[in-house]
């Protein structure tokens, strides 16, 4: 090949190669020192600046349509699962790990303790001293026709869970006009006859969810007040609510009559909470009212304790502990018997709306902080013991517990405005929903437990399916028998 020629070729594939300043650079630079470059007769096209695995990866994200994707998704994550398996595998044949069972790829309940238990012996010499019998759980029959010790042959034959799959979209969606956004009130209920009432502005509508019937059981236009607190009873035959002026009403739901107004509050009532025939109502005056709908109104009792308004109120499943919430930061207990509080937890740095009791674990008690908190708090009111918190990263605005399994809801304001679902103990995010453009300040559950509905300033009720009716097979009567495994 001509020399000449060579050198020019040479200087056009370098001058392609460069990036434009450089090619710039050099076309403006008044010498260009000659490149002398010693190479054979061929021609061999440079491609260093290609990335054939993105192109390849991106032409067929473009050819697959939207339910091809999401297929592929879920056989990546039934790749990840068989990762997981193969991996547990090697370490019992290699390690001698001995785990049973496949561990799920998506929780972080201490997976990796058990898939490292060993790894300290790995690279070890020892000697054994004792021989092992032949039935020994990680010893390989001599009669038997597999090269696999019984605990592979465990983790081979063990049944594999079903991967839990929630809705990102909520399945029903209803208008509610006026529905108020105001982070201390509490609006929405779930009865256990499927009803749902909702206070909008100064009428309460009953929703059914079996015929998707509304009524409206009452107004208080007439009187110049306006609805602050719903709460139906565990029967689901009276709803309670609470008023701007400080009354709390008593209503028979099935006859849309009016059976009672209770006294007694000087400002909004912001929380209602049933125990069996006893209503207990918090208020911005900072006082409990707990009264008895069966006897006169003068019978109550009055709990002081708040320094600000009140507005969470719970009642343990025991039917035993009221646990509150109020605007001074504080989360108080009380008995049914005393007139001061039992227990106090000061740890949040924000207003406590968010209350739920455990329903698998006797005396767990779960709370949720405003927008300078944002943290879930986990409480051992047995032995008043502080357990476990997390950073949400928002404003905590409600809490439920599923009834079927270890899990709860919280729901969230400033500034994500999202709905979470987490496993306890561990804290893992099972699910993260969005849809509200507005804090979701409401929150309730279903009477069968299966479904929750939101509700938020966007004027929206949404219904979403995040819980499974599987019962949680677990043996945890008590908290107690939590804190053991709890590190």
């Amino acid at each position: 090949m001509d020399q000449e020629y060579e050198r020019r070729l040479l200087r056009q594939i370098n001058h392609q190669n460069l990036p434009t300043e450089a090619r710039l650079s050099k076309c403006v630079s008044a010498t260009c020192s000659p490149v002398s470059v010693k190479s054979g007769d061929r021609f061999i096209p440079t491609r260093a600046g290609s990335n054939w695995s993105i192109n390849f990866h991106y032409a067929n994200e473009n050819c697959r349509s939207p339910n091809q994707n999401h297929k592929a998704k879920d056989a990546s994550s039934d790749s990840s699962k068989d990762t997981v398996a193969y991996a547990a595998l090697l370490r019992n044949e290699l390690l001698g790990a001995g785990i049973e069972t496949v561990p799920d790829p998506h929780t972080d309940d201490r997976r990796h303790t058990v898939l490292s238990q060993d790894s300290h012996s790995l690279f070890r010499y020892t000697v054994h001293t004792k021989r092992v019998p032949f039935d020994s759980d990680n010893e390989v029959s001599p009669y038997s026709l597999s090269p696999l010790s019984n605990k592979s042959h465990k983790l081979l034959r063990s049944p594999r869970k079903p991967a839990r799959k929630i809705s990102k979209i909520p399945f029903k969606v209803l208008d509610a006009p006026e529905l108020q956004d105001d982070f201390y009130l509490n609006l929405v209920d779930w009865s256990a006859g499927n009803l749902l009432s909702v206070g909008l502005g100064a009428c309460v509508y009953l929703w059914s969810a079996c015929t998707s019937q509304v009524t409206r059981l009452c107004d208080l236009s007439v009187d110049g007040d306006s609805v602050t607190s719903v709460c139906w009873n565990e029967r689901g035959s009276l709803v309670a609510v609470g008023t701007h002026k400080g009354y709390v009403q008593i209503w028979d739901a099935a006859g849309g009559r009016k059976l009672t107004s209770l006294e007694g509050h000087s400002a909004r009532v912001g929380a209602l909470a049933w125990n069996g025939e006893q209503l207990s109502s918090g208020s911005r005056d900072r006082v409990i009212l707990q009264r008895d709908v069966r006897t006169p109104p003068s019978a109550e009792r009055r709990l002081q304790g708040h320094r600000q308004e009140v507005c969470g109120l719970k009642w343990s499943p025991d039917h035993q502990h009221l646990a509150s919430g109020g605007n001074d930061n504080k989360l108080l207990v009380w008995n049914s018997s005393s007139l001061l509080p039992v227990q106090q937890y000061s740890d949040h740095l924000a207003a406590v709306k968010a209350i739920a009791w455990s329903p698998h674990q006797h005396g767990l008690l779960a709370s949720g902080g405003g927008t300078a908190d944002r943290c879930l708090r986990f409480w051992n009111t047995l032995t008043g013991q502080a357990l476990q918190s997390t950073d949400t990263g928002s404003q905590v605005c409600n809490l439920a517990w599923s009834k079927h399994a270890n899990e709860l809801v919280s729901t969230h304001g400033y500034s994500q405005n999202q709905i979470l679902v987490w496993k306890y103990p561990s804290l893992t995010q099972v699910a993260k929903l969005t849809g509200h453009s507005y804090r979701v300040l409401y929150l309730a559950v279903s009477p069968d437990g299966e479904a929750i509905v939101t509700g938020a300033g966007d004027e929206t009720l949404r219904f979403w399916n995040v819980f499974s009716k599987t019962r949680c097979t677990k043996e945890s009567k008590s908290v107690l028998n939590l804190f053991t495994r709890i590190r």
